[in-house]
């Protein structure tokens, strides 16, 4: 065996591993993105057009639909997604969930179970998913370590500091829970940038 033709395959291995870093297949401009969550995907606290899914769309330059549904926990959004996966065909599903089971006191498990199903039925419907970190209520440095654990599960991309970054910083928020219109812009370009990261564009 000739030292090119070695020279070759290691050349070939190390780029089909770089490659393998890549966790989603690229979108085609045509794709839609279904952001999908509570009140921090709906954008409370900004005015109509300044929610995270509202920037995104311009700065990917897909269309995004802002499923986000203030309020809700995860147990009634595990309910109501089917039927936006079957109406949209998204060719990525954006998960931002869990707040409002930490406020209410729901539990950990319940969250991590609804958010692994709602992965599972994202991938019978052929979509792609990203997740986003949601801080402890009050302690918005860290965040239940489920959302880790998921990511590594499902072999998924997160955006784990995508919200955090934002809630610890006064500034950038319009209430307690809230970002405003910078924090949800700054919100926006980081998940951006885990899906760049990530090979979607």
């Amino acid at each position: 065996m000739s030292g090119t033709f070695i020279l070759a395959l290691c050349l070939a291995v190390a780029a089909a591993n770089a490659a393998g870093t890549k966790k989603l297949h690229p979108l085609p401009a045509n794709a839609v993105i279904l952001a999908f969550g509570d009140s921090l995907t709906f954008g409370t606290g900004a005015a109509p057009g300044k929610s995270y899914p509202a920037i995104l769309e311009k700065l990917v330059s897909r269309k995004v639909i802002n499923a986000g549904i203030p309020g809700e926990t995860t147990a009634r959004g595990l309910v109501r997604l089917p039927a936006l996966l079957d109406k949209h065909r998204p060719s990525l599903l954006i998960i931002c969930h869990g707040a409002n089971d930490l406020i209410q006191g729901l539990g950990e498990r319940q969250a991590a179970d609804n958010i692994k199903e709602m992965i599972r039925l994202a991938g019978k419907h052929g979509a792609q998913v990203l997740l986003v970190g949601v801080p402890y209520p009050g302690r918005f440095n860290t965040q239940p370590p489920f959302y880790a654990t998921i990511t590594g599960e499902f072999n998924i991309p997160f955006a784990r500091d995508a919200l955090s970054k934002v809630l610890v910083d006064p500034s950038l928020k319009s209430d307690i829970i809230h970002p405003n219109a910078r924090g949800y812009r700054m919100m926006a370009e980081a998940i951006a940038a885990v899906l760049r990261e990530n090979g979607a564009f």
